[in-house]
């Protein structure tokens, strides 16, 4: 018999690319080659995302063309948070999928005889093959205790489920890439639920022993403890990822978040003082139930006085069971857009303006792809990029002087 094969196609964030990783290996453990292409495979997976609106339809668009592309004998599985949070529903509303499988359910198992049980297991701890470019995601913790008011991920993603050190390790090692980029829905509260508060530090050293490069994505502002700023930044990767959501504290409470632009901007201050090379992102949600004027004033006024290198920026999206879906004050859509616009807009020409002061400088950088590198200042697939000679070979490290800047990426020899 001919072995089968498999296409998996990915969205949604880098907590998503790790369960990817984690289900192609169990796939290819299980017999499964890769396919050239979906309409090539045996099996095509959909891991979807669900975080908001847009990602949703997303997701369903993706399904639909998959379900298009494939050939008539091959089954079509829909994974991911999507799957997780809707089930059944899924089901129904897209008859061209053969299966729906929740987080735990090894996909394979769906073209195996009716009949037979289909187990769960472990995906966060599923061993994953080498990784195929010079950096990867290793993700290390599941779930989030966190009750945010826009945030429906604790619903379907439960709660927080930390992952031994001695794994984590074990995945960093069998991944051999010269860059490790720690991702979890609350990664500085790594190891609270199995009482071992602040175990991201030691964590944090001990990767970094193990690869050139150790990153952190997604930092709650109350958890960056000194010893935190401290481990991050004696790494050789003074990349901060603080997740901030908004300014004004009035709106913060309703948010049910920690803190205010003033604490948020000593702290920054704070690291900029400790690392003067730090790179600081952040995210914000415009346009959440109740924001007034004043809100976003002060966030444009935050943003402005904080200088952030990068920042995601996200309209407010209603979500089914969440606290921002009771509250009063739902914005109209048409000011959200206008408010997101003049957000957008500042932190353009505050990105643009950083990076070009850039310019002349020397840095560091790892080459992920011909042609393309990033240093310390740019984690990967979400902020720009370092344009290098094509002649560097992938995976190595090359030191280079920024020569000019183009919209976000800089152009280095």
């Amino acid at each position: 018999m001919a072995t089968q094969s498999y296409w998996v196609e990915t969205l949604g964030c880098p907590k998503n690319e790790v369960d990817s990783a984690k289900l192609i290996g169990q796939l290819e453990a299980d017999g499964y080659a890769p396919a050239t292409s979906a309409g090539d495979a045996d099996v095509v997976v959909v891991n979807t995302c669900a975080f908001i609106d847009a990602a949703r339809q997303e997701s369903i668009d993706t399904v639909i063309s998959l379900g298009e592309a494939k050939r008539s004998d091959a089954r079509l599985v829909v994974t991911g948070c999507m799957a997780e949070r809707y089930g059944s529903e899924l089901s129904e509303a897209l008859p061209e999928v053969d299966q729906v499988a929740g987080f735990g359910v090894p996909v394979a198992l769906g073209l195996k005889p009716s009949g037979q049980p289909i187990p769960s297991f472990d995906l966060l701890n599923l061993p994953r093959p080498k990784s195929p470019r010079p950096w990867a995601y290793v993700k290390v913790a599941e779930g989030c205790d966190r009750n945010c008011g826009f945030c429906a991920i604790p619903s379907f993603r439960g709660k927080q489920r930390s992952r031994s050190r001695e794994s984590i390790l074990e995945e960093v090692e069998a991944l051999e890439a010269r860059e490790i980029v720690l991702v979890a829905q609350d990664l500085a509260s790594y190891g609270n639920d199995i009482d071992d508060r602040r175990a991201i530090i030691p964590l944090v050293a001990e990767v970094a022993k193990r690869t050139d490069r150790v990153r952190l994505l997604y930092l709650y502002p109350s958890d960056l403890t000194d010893g935190l700023i401290d481990v991050i930044g004696a790494t050789g990767v003074p990349y901060y990822d603080l997740s901030l959501q908004h300014a004004s504290a009035p709106l913060l409470k309703r948010m049910r978040r920690w803190g205010n632009g003033d604490k948020f901007l000593k702290r920054i201050n704070d690291i900029r003082q400790r690392y003067p090379d730090a790179t600081i992102r952040s995210n914000f949600i415009v346009g959440y139930p109740g924001e007034s004027e004043a809100d976003h004033d002060t966030l444009l006024s935050f943003m402005r006085d904080a200088q952030f290198d990068w920042v995601g920026l996200f309209a407010y999206s209603r979500e089914d069971g969440t606290h921002a879906d009771t509250q009063d004050g739902h914005i109209d859509e048409a000011l959200i857009k206008e408010r997101l616009a003049e957000a957008s807009e500042l932190q353009d020409t505050i990105t643009f303006t950083r990076r070009a002061a850039l310019i002349g400088t020397e840095m560091n950088v790892l080459v992920d792809e011909s042609g393309v590198g990033r240093s310390h200042r740019e984690a990967p697939e979400i902020d720009g990029v370092v344009r290098v000679p094509a002649a560097f070979p992938v995976g190595t490290f090359q030191t280079v002087t920024v020569e000019s800047v183009a919209g976000v990426d800089l152009e280095a020899k």
